[in-house]
């Protein structure tokens, strides 16, 4: 039985407008359970977020901390590039390091992450895969798009794996596209057993491209990271854009740099704290 008045202190970031609440559980005791995950999320009576970013002390030597996110319904992920940026900066803030490159650990990989100053932080967001067990497996040797017809309409993607499942939809308009009716048809579908983020791609030119991202567990949001990093890697397979591309989002501009296969993708951007603040929990508790 919590203790009353059971305060949990918090900071509220975004990244390009993709918010979170970031909580430091290395110095406080934090019991907190999917279902008020869940509800502090609520944009209308709790503090609103689209993800929650834990820090806490990492389970292997070799890793300066441990990084956790979860969705506003509650659901744990293992990857979010606008989180990390925020992640590394609410270290620094908070004075929970002073090293510039830091390792941090997450549910399935480990991620370094270059931190020079707020406006300017590298992520290096690991090597795309394309075969994994969440996604449909691409075809390895010419990388064929996938269709499907739900609902009368076809639906023409590629799948890529970057910390997160991701589909990759091109289209001539981004501001004339179903996000949200699209994103939670393929969410639904028998293809996603445990859902996917859908990225809608307007290619503006080699290394340019406008970006919409209905992500699983949250729906549209202002930006994605691994999002973007998942897009230009699909537009590079299909020759289509150049190894450096700026992603236009709604909430402002990424840099994502990818060599090719058996290369990291990395993503360049800022990040910014909005307040700090804390919760009482015991009231999201009935």
């Amino acid at each position: 039985m919590l203790s009353k008045n059971k305060k949990i202190y918090f900071s509220k970031m975004h990244g390009l407008g993709n918010d979170f609440v970031v909580i430091d559980k290395i110095n406080q005791n934090i019991p907190l359970s999917n279902n008020i995950i869940k509800k502090i999320s609520n944009r209308n009576t709790g503090i609103g977020f689209d993800q929650l970013l834990i820090v806490e002390n990492p389970k292997k030597i070799n890793c300066d901390f441990y990084y956790r996110i979860f969705n506003a319904d509650g659901s744990e992920v293992a990857q979010c590039g606008n989180g990390a940026r925020c992640f590394v900066y609410f270290l620094h803030l908070k004075k929970l390091t002073t090293k510039k490159k830091i390792l941090v650990q997450t549910k399935y990989n480990d991620m370094l992450i270059h931190y020079i100053d707020k406006k300017n932080i590298i992520v290096n967001m690991g090597h795309p895969k394309f075969n994994s067990n969440n996604v449909p497996k691409f075809k390895l040797k010419n990388f064929n798009l996938n269709v499907i017809k739900i609902n009368d309409i076809i639906i023409e993607f590629g799948t890529i794996f970057i910390g997160n499942p991701h589909c990759i939809i091109l289209v001539k308009d981004i501001n004339n596209c179903s996000v949200n009716k699209i994103g939670r048809l393929l969410n639904n579908h028998i293809l996603f057993p445990e859902g996917i983020n859908v990225n809608f791609v307007q290619i503006v030119s080699l290394n340019h491209i406008m970006l919409r991202v209905y992500e699983r567990g949250v729906g549209e949001t202002r930006a994605c990271g691994s999002g973007a990093c998942a897009s230009v890697v699909h537009g590079i397979i299909q020759n289509i854009l150049q190894k450096k591309v700026i992603v236009t989002l709604l909430g402002g501009n990424l840099e994502i740099f990818w060599s090719g296969f058996g290369d990291s993708v990395y993503m360049k951007g800022p990040a910014e704290h909005v307040y700090d603040g804390y919760i009482d929990i015991n009231c999201f508790e009935t």
